[in-house]
């Protein structure tokens, strides 16, 4: 396993060893001892058509750290600070993940997780630190001005919810302290 710890503090991509030969291939997928004090509750799997972009989303009394991977196709995926007394406070990262890569994102409490699907159909699970709770259910919009997150969507018109349509900019938006 090589874990990377990526520019803003806290998120990291854990790339695993994978084992493969003529009949396939294995690789750990989860392992507690990559987040010490982080305890799993609730696994999801979302599969969604190319364009789809999910997000921005957030819980803000009930906060998720999300484990997040791509079983199938492609994703750009997206975590935006929103802990209103961080240092890198409305920064972003993104980056692909894809079955080809493997890779697992890591994205802790106090950020809004999206993604774009890049693939004609994707896969993507993920573990979440607390459970998903209806009426504590936030999202920020992916294109705010202010956020300026490059989603690549080349030709690629974003299919959204309307409750994404929808979401509030990141000036109106319910914070972490």
């Amino acid at each position: 396993m090589n874990e990377l710890d990526l520019e803003i503090d806290g998120i990291k991509v854990f790339t695993p060893r994978v084992f493969d030969d003529e009949r396939g291939y294995l690789f750990e997928s989860f392992r507690s001892s990559w987040l010490p004090g982080f305890t799993f509750v609730q696994d999801n799997h979302s599969r969604s058509t190319k364009g789809a972009l999910r997000g921005l989303h957030y819980q803000h009394e009930h906060p998720q750290g999300k484990l997040v991977r791509v079983v199938s196709g492609a994703v750009y995926d997206v975590a935006v600070d929103i802990r209103a007394s961080s240092p890198t406070f409305g920064q972003y990262v993104g980056r692909t993940l894809s079955e080809q890569n493997k890779e697992l994102l890591w994205i802790p409490p106090g950020f809004a997780h999206g993604f774009l699907v890049l693939s004609d159909e994707a896969d993507f699970v993920y573990k979440c630190t607390d459970f998903y709770t209806p009426g504590d259910e936030y999202a920020i919009r992916w294109d705010d001005p202010v956020l300026a997150i490059e989603w690549p969507l080349d030709s690629i018109i974003p299919n959204l919810s309307e409750k994404d349509a929808n979401a509030s900019f990141l000036k109106n938006a319910k914070l972490f302290p």
